[in-house]
């Protein structure tokens, strides 16, 4: 019986820090066979949203489970999410500005070669670890590095605009990163002008 409970408890602490999610290997870790993984499927223990990716159905929900539920799915043959949620899902994550991205986006390594069932758009760059921030189960590019990605990636000035303002006044951004920031000379100008527009109107 401890060993049964033993097992629970350390799946359970697995889920909890991917708010209520795993995949087929982390229960394989905790000590559930693949048939005893079919057992709680069947019973209803266990919904399986992707392949290999569970969700403990008796967990709380979370508004962020499909960020989570995409970078399970993104993970490698070593069970390591790759995928990053970055550009105008970045911005809702932030809470940075008005973006109501239709689909989900997501930074990945550019040797990357799943394919998407639907629902979400690739970006293939190398991120660096300074530019990435962890999430309860999933991992977000930071303010910073967002900003610049849906520059580059030609989001119109007007909400580049408002996330810039809600990040301002937030305090967790300052127009001096913004300008230091390697990124293409396209999105420089491009942010160069939406900053000269906040400091004409700070109180729009």
């Amino acid at each position: 019986m401890k060993n049964i409970e033993d097992k629970r408890k350390n799946l359970f602490q697995i889920a909890a820090s991917q708010q209520g999610h795993f995949t087929a290997k982390q229960a394989l870790v905790c000590g559930y066979s693949h048939r005893t993984q079919y057992y709680h499927k069947e019973k209803g223990h266990w919904a399986e949203i992707d392949r290999g990716v569970f969700r403990l159905t008796n967990y709380p929900v979370s508004p962020d489970e499909d960020l989570v539920r995409w970078s399970l799915w993104s993970r490698n043959r070593e069970d390591v999410p790759q995928a990053v949620i970055s550009h105008e899902t970045a911005l809702s994550v932030h809470e940075l500005g008005d973006v109501m991205p239709a689909k989900t986006h997501l930074t990945v390594p550019p040797a990357f070669r799943k394919k998407p069932s639907g629902g979400c758009v690739l970006h293939k760059k190398i991120l660096s670890p300074e530019d990435i921030e962890k999430r309860d189960g999933f991992m977000v590019t930071i303010p910073l590095r967002t900003i610049v990605d849906v520059a580059e990636e030609g989001m119109s000035n007007e909400y580049i605009e408002q996330a810039l303002r809600d990040a301002f006044s937030k305090g967790i951004l300052v127009s001096a990163h913004i300008i230091e920031t390697q990124m293409t000379l396209k999105a420089k100008e491009k942010l160069r002008i939406i900053l000269e527009q906040i400091k004409k109107n700070p109180m729009l």
